[in-house]
């Protein structure tokens, strides 16, 4: 683990990254680090009205991001290996899918000037997945059809992920599609992918699991 002191795994609502995540912290006996939703004084209100809320809570989700990982450069992130499950681009994904055109055009000013101030991961993993697995996930958690994150709203964010992730390059990176495998539950899909994780190093690889691998 000498090369990945800094691992990311991210992915869209529903996907499964934090509970991936708190697992690859405790194979490697790393330092977790979550997102911190709930903390967003705006969030309620975002949820119930997009339109009036979506940049406060933006805004608030990119300064509280920031500060988290300010502090973790402030430690030793270079000196203890660190599990995140977000990573600083994500807030900009969200806010290219809920703001409007001049909102985003102030964002990306602020986002701009703070990109520059965060740490790099060694590794960034992507949890991927179709539409329709993301919304069959999202509605078995038992939120309300009608609620904030619709099926359109979920279809425009995985798009926004997909595309992002499509073109990222600033780490290496490790694809993972969870419609076909899932690293929780199957030890052994688990285990293949840990051996991937640390010894992935260089460009974009689409991890294939080691049961695929095995009848192909």
């Amino acid at each position: 683990m000498d090369s990945a002191r800094y691992i990311v795994v991210e992915g869209p609502i529903g996907v499964g990254k934090s509970t991936l995540a708190e697992k690859l912290a405790n194979s490697l006996e790393a330092r977790l680090v979550l997102e911190e939703t709930e903390a967003n004084p705006f969030l309620e209100g975002f949820r119930k009205d997009r339109k009036t809320y979506a940049f406060q809570a933006q805004l608030f989700f990119l300064l509280s991001r920031f500060r988290q990982l300010q502090e973790l450069t402030q430690l030793d992130l270079f000196h203890r290996s660190t599990v995140g499950d977000c990573l600083f681009e994500r807030d900009r994904l969200f806010a290219l899918v809920s703001l409007d055109e001049d909102e985003f055009h102030l964002y990306e000013q602020v986002y701009a000037l703070l990109q520059v101030r965060v740490p790099t991961p060694d590794l960034v993993i992507y949890l991927s997945a179709r539409a329709d697995v993301l919304w069959q996930r999202h509605r078995a958690s038992g939120q309300e059809e009608g609620d904030f994150y619709s099926r359109e709203y979920l279809e425009d964010l995985n798009e926004a992920f997909n595309h992002f992730f499509f073109h990222y390059g600033r780490s290496p990176l490790l694809v993972v599609n969870t419609s076909d495998v899932d690293l929780i539950n199957s030890d052994e899909d688990y285990q293949h992918f840990l051996r991937e994780v640390l010894t992935h190093r260089k460009g974009t690889k689409h991890y294939i699991p080691l049961s695929s691998a095995a009848v192909s």
